[in-house]
């Protein structure tokens, strides 16, 4: 993980809602269709263990895709992640509907996107996360981009990112060190 400065810290800190991309964010941007039509998604475990963390921290998740797949509500739902919007061509419109929802300002939200799509959802957060195989464009936009792909862990990265600047992450790790 990237070395955050005072600055992205301090923006971080402040973060209530992490809302992320899942086509080359939450995966690597592949998508595998069976003969039948079926899709099949590749996640990472670590990732998976990084949104569980920031939910037993009180950070909401929220999931927005442009496109519909039973393997992301499935797995979204394995990780007690309850806001999931997919089929969502307008990101922005999303985002602001997952706002209204919970109630938290989009200052106090980070969102995590890949390609051009997430960037009218990037401008109004007030953290911007571009993942290392985002599109130039996107990474320009960034307040800050991952140092790990999509799909191999980056989604893990923005979660102790988020940890670290609460001064939670130590604690996460301690628990599993079974130290208090």
């Amino acid at each position: 993980m990237k070395i955050a400065g005072p600055k992205l810290l301090e923006k971080a800190a402040s973060i209530r809602f992490a809302v992320f991309d899942v086509d080359g964010v939450m995966t690597g941007g592949e998508i595998l269709l069976g003969p039948d039509g079926e899709e099949f998604k590749r996640f990472h475990a670590q990732d998976g263990l990084g949104l569980v963390l920031l939910l037993r921290s009180g950070i909401e998740v929220g999931v927005i895709s442009s496109r519909h797949s039973q393997a992301v509500s499935r797995r979204m739902e394995s990780l007690g992640v309850r806001h999931v919007l997919q089929g969502q061509s307008d990101k922005l419109k999303a985002l602001q509907s997952l706002l209204e929802t919970t109630g938290i300002d989009a200052r106090d939200t980070a969102f995590t996107g890949d390609d051009l799509v997430d960037l009218p959802a990037m401008q109004i957060a007030g953290l911007s996360i571009a993942v290392a195989n985002a599109r130039p464009v996107v990474q320009q936009q960034a307040d800050w981009i991952t140092s790990d792909r999509g799909g191999e862990g980056a989604v893990r990265e923005i979660c102790e990112l988020l940890l670290e600047a609460r001064g939670m992450l130590v604690q996460h790790i301690n628990h599993y060190l079974r130290k208090n």
